[in-house]
């Protein structure tokens, strides 16, 4: 049996590591990618977070201007905007003025969560509960505004600058909820895996039975988020993954339901992304490493980029 590479992205959250500043923080943030970019990934997604001192990137899009000039060709896109906390208006001049400054390069992906504490989202946005109500509608804003068909008293507004390759827009969730909204918007949708124990086969097969094509997207496209730790060999990836059980971030992991890393060597990491593709019918892979030291990291990622696919 051959095992294909499905395209593979790798979602960061700007971790704080190894008594990092946060400054040197984001400066490994900006080395993944462009490590990623040379072995061959496909996107480079960067998360929002508000108030949380071991996370470093509040603002994606500022991270991604600058990623942008020290890469030239890897995807780059935000993992995701947290909608509930803007105007959607915002929201797509700052993507397409990203667009327009690494065009055909920018994906914008929307979440509903807070991002932080309650008491964080209360300072960003006010009443956090009362704009999640409305996610239906700002997203319905959102794509508007992306098709150029927003109208405010019958006026169109149009969300500018106006890059010459439109976004890939993306809805990331981990429940029927956001699979609903992917649908019925025309988005991509991201199943957040290494988060989420509800079903999300449900939710993905809804999502592909239920999209509406649009602008956007003529064709539904989902992305698999998955936590991996990998090596070069069963036995490494498995010492790596033992190591990290016993660090606070592993612990913590113990008794949610979610599911455990993704772990094995080269050959054991793609024999089960593709069982997972295949089971989530998933188009690619969004990957994110748990592991406390930034040259771990970097190394399960080049791991995984770096086999060739045999025969059995």
């Amino acid at each position: 049996m051959t095992y294909e590479k499905i395209p593979l992205g790798i979602l960061d959250m700007s971790p704080v590591l190894e008594g990092a500043s946060v400054e040197a923080a984001l400066e490994r943030s900006v080395q993944l990618a462009i490590m990623a970019e040379n072995a061959g990934y496909h996107r480079f997604w960067l998360s929002e977070h508000h108030d949380m001192a071991q996370l470093a990137c509040t603002a994606p899009e500022i991270l991604l201007s600058h990623i942008g000039a020290r890469t030239s060709s890897i995807r780059l896109g935000a993992g995701a905007v947290l909608l509930p906390h803007y105007r959607p208006m915002k929201v797509a001049e700052t993507f397409r003025m990203l667009g327009a400054l690494y065009p055909g390069r920018i994906d914008l992906g929307i979440g509903r969560a807070p991002g932080g504490s309650a008491h964080a989202a209360i300072a960003l946005s006010g009443n956090y509960l009362s704009h999640v109500a409305q996610m239906p509608e700002l997203v319905r804003d959102l794509r508007s505004l992306l098709q150029d068909e927003y109208k405010v008293e019958d006026t169109l507004v149009q969300a500018r600058p106006q890059p010459a390759y439109p976004l890939e827009c993306w809805m990331l969730g981990t429940n029927r909820k956001s699979a609903v909204l992917a649908a019925q918007n025309g988005t991509g949708y991201v199943f957040g895996y290494f988060m989420s124990g509800s079903d999300g086969e449900a939710a993905v097969e809804h999502y592909r039975e239920n999209f509406q094509p649009s602008a956007l997207h003529t064709e539904p496209r989902v992305i698999l988020a998955v936590k991996v730790i990998a090596g070069q060999t069963d036995q490494e990836a498995e010492r790596l993954y033992e190591r990290w059980k016993t660090s606070p971030a592993g612990i913590a992991s113990i008794g949610e339901e979610i599911p455990a890393p993704i772990v094995g060597g080269q050959q054991s990491i793609w024999q089960q992304f593709q069982e997972l593709s295949l089971r989530y019918r998933a188009d690619e892979l969004l990957l994110i490493c748990p592991l406390n030291r930034y040259q771990e990291r970097i190394n399960v990622y080049e791991s995984i980029a770096s086999w060739t696919p045999q025969p059995n």
